[in-house]
């Protein structure tokens, strides 16, 4: 009788995770520091330095408020951008749930704008098809004729890290007179003709949770360049306190400001971004010109207007030329602990939203069955890289 140890059955090769955070720099040092000096809660030196930190990378004359998570940032923005209840909001229709659910937190309402087929983000074609087609300006307040709710704001998210072609919508934007709030969750370090993704619209939002660019294990941004509304946000996210010592509040208010131990692993975090992204453009060239050649394996596109921060590589599946499709790769690939994760249902087909206008969809769609996102960590081997790659060809055909 044999032991285990005498088997000839080879061990299971370790599981590549999809995307997970890479600790490398002073987040011990800093956070360690929080716990010495005791300061771990919402006010700290580290909650004002990662503010500094963020605005700066953009550029003056920006203003940084640190949230409990990038939803929060998402509500606090559409709240400081003067959006009502039952006003309306253009958002992405293909994205994580988190600005449609911020939309609604603000007692407004989602219009879902389709993606483009190109690069995958929100179609400024359906933007402009919507204000012109749907719109009319009344006593002038822009209103939807289908719903009679005012027109206030447009959420296009960079999802996976790729910049949304910002001009035309920042220029329909200011011929409707709309706020433009970038959910750059996903895209920190990217750049839009040569600007910070986030810097461009009237405010961004950017989100460390523990799979994004850099991570504070939750935490979030709100950015802008209009110091009014960062002082209002910052009033917002400490329960609009009037007079803190009173126990005064002026408006309702919300318990949203990241904690100075948060902001210290913050901190140690954004000093290592350049070095990341540095690695996520490694890995997603190596996964282009390995993959560009795989029957049926589409790469992640590129765009001449910007460059992605590459937070999630993501290819698209052609079943009938690969030989399966995206949901069938990807249970194959985890048998052989590969994790992978399809894109998100676009918002039109969620339950919740199933009752939003929405201005096309079947671009969402076709992307969300076909697409699937490959493991990118920062810390990703070369042999781990290699491991991907080898299966995806060898499982195709």
């Amino acid at each position: 009788m044999s032991t285990s140890s005498e088997t000839k059955t080879p061990a299971p090769a370790a599981t590549i995770p999809l995307c997970v955070p890479e600790i490398r720099g002073n987040e011990w040092q800093y956070v360690k520091n929080c716990l010495d000096t005791s300061w771990v809660s919402s006010v700290g030196a580290y909650v004002d330095r990662f503010e500094q930190k963020m605005a700066e990378r953009l550029g003056a004359p920006f203003h940084g408020v640190a949230t409990v998570n990038g939803t929060a940032a998402l509500h606090t923005a559409l709240l400081v951008a003067g959006v009502q209840p039952d006003d309306e909001v253009l958002v992405s229709d293909l994205t994580f749930i988190a600005p449609a659910n911020a939309i609604r937190y603000a007692g407004a309402w989602p219009v879902l704008i389709d993606a483009e087929p190109g690069c995958w983000q929100m179609d400024p074609q359906q933007v402009e098809l919507f204000l012109t087609r749907d719109c009319e300006m009344a006593g002038g307040v822009l209103r939807n004729r289908q719903s009679g709710r005012r027109v206030k704001a447009i959420i296009p998210v960079h999802i996976l890290g790729h910049p949304v072609d910002l001009d035309p919508i920042m220029e329909l934007a200011g011929r409707f007179d709309l706020v433009v709030i970038e959910d750059a969750t996903e895209g920190l370090g990217g750049h839009y003709r040569g600007s910070p993704l986030g810097g461009i619209g009237h405010i961004g939002c950017y989100s460390f949770n523990g799979n994004k660019m850099i991570t504070t294990g939750g935490g979030g941004m709100l950015v802008t360049g209009n110091p009014q509304w960062a002082e209002k946000a910052r009033y917002l996210t400490t329960q609009a306190k009037d007079d803190p010592l009173e126990y005064i509040h002026g408006e309702l208010g919300f318990n949203y400001r990241l904690t100075n131990l948060q902001a210290a692993m913050g901190c140690a975090q954004l000093e290592q971004l350049d070095a990341y992204l540095s690695a996520k453009e490694a890995i997603a060239d190596r996964y282009r010109q390995e993959l560009c050649m795989v029957p049926g394996i589409t790469p992640m596109p590129t765009v001449d207007y910007g460059q992605s921060a590459w937070w999630l590589y993501t290819v698209r599946v052609d079943p009938a030329q690969y030989g399966m499709d995206r949901k069938t790769l990807m249970q194959r690939l985890a048998a052989e602990g590969i994790q992978t994760r399809p894109l998100w249902q676009p918002l039109h087909l969620s339950p919740v939203y199933r009752q939003a206008q929405r201005i096309g969809g079947e671009v969402s769609e076709q992307l969300n069955s076909s697409a699937l996102s490959l493991p990118c960590s920062v810390g990703l081997s070369a042999a781990e890289q290699q491991r991907v790659i080898e299966a995806l060809v060898r499982l195709g055909g």
